[in-house]
């Protein structure tokens, strides 16, 4: 088993903010879908069978449940970035996948969003 093909993932977090630029996005709050991977060496708390072997997912997903609803972009772009730095920083992960989704946001279109990637130390 190679370790590097571990992923944890968190699919479609909903979470409701302030996001876009137009007047009547400035005034309610819309549905994001919010999904993450991370890389992840899953050996350790597999074969030890604690979670303190293990990225806290649970707590991930509270804080952005916690801090995202504050926040008021203007673009998802900087959303990702935002909830990225959440991973990086706060939970020190090396590596991070953030996909944000706003479905109905084009009409005739069942989602729109954005994917980054972005790594510990490289600002990219």
């Amino acid at each position: 088993m190679n370790s590097k093909k571990d992923y944890i993932f968190l699919e479609d977090l909903e979470v409701r903010c302030i996001i876009g630029i137009f007047d009547w996005e400035r005034k309610i709050r819309q549905k994001i879908l919010i999904s993450l991977e991370i890389p992840a060496n899953v050996r350790r708390a597999a074969s030890k069978d604690r979670i303190e072997d293990a990225i806290n997912y649970k707590a991930i997903a509270k804080k952005i449940l916690k801090d995202v609803p504050k926040t008021r972009f203007n673009l998802v772009e900087s959303l990702a970035e935002y909830v990225a730095d959440i991973c990086l920083k706060e939970f020190k992960l090396r590596k991070v996948t953030v996909r944000i989704s706003k479905p109905g946001a084009v009409r005739n279109s069942k989602n729109v969003g954005i994917q980054i990637t972005r790594k510990q130390g490289t600002g990219s």
